[in-house]
């Protein structure tokens, strides 16, 4: 990562689920494309951005689906993401929170600020686990999913991997 502090560097380089990528680190604890920045902040602080990529809901089936659908799911996605600072284990105030979908793609930010580059990197993991747990809860019932979306629902309810799948594993 470009202008880090090094001990911020460090802290990611010596983390079990982030592998530097270029400009990025990337979290490999999940099948969706997670990436933490840093950026140096105000005196001690460091400034944080997570960028999860998942697929749209209707990439991720090959079924159409109505705009009425679409719009909800997302809506209902945005919601729930809200509440991804409660899921780890240190107080995380956001900087900025968005839920955006890009063609194929939903691209889910998360902006924090924290002092301490080992929690950071713990937050950064939590939320793009959060972002993958979140969305397979809010995959809707009677769709035939495809793609990465399949293989996440094959292994919760099954423990493998095929590819094409209905239905949620609930």
């Amino acid at each position: 990562m470009t202008d880090v502090p090094d001990d911020v560097a460090e802290a990611f380089d010596r983390h079990d689920a982030l592998v530097s990528a270029g400009d990025s680190y990337a979290v490999e604890t999940t099948n969706f494309d997670g990436r933490v920045t840093a950026s140096e902040g105000e005196e001690w602080r460091t400034n944080y951005e997570v960028t999860v990529r998942a697929p749209s809901l209707q990439a991720a089936t090959s079924d159409e689906v109505g705009d009425a659908v679409v719009d909800g799911w997302l809506e209902t996605l945005e919601r729930r993401l809200e509440d991804a600072p409660k899921a780890t284990r240190t107080a995380v105030e956001l900087d900025d929170y968005s839920v955006v979908e890009a063609g194929e793609q939903v691209v889910v930010t998360f902006q924090y600020t924290m002092g301490g580059e080992r929690q950071a990197a713990d937050v950064a993991k939590t939320f793009v686990e959060y972002v993958e747990g979140t969305y397979v809860e809010g995959v809707i019932p009677g769709y035939d999913y495809v793609g990465v979306v399949a293989d996440l629902l094959n292994s919760a309810s099954t423990g493998g991997s095929e590819g094409s799948r209905g239905g949620t594993p609930l």
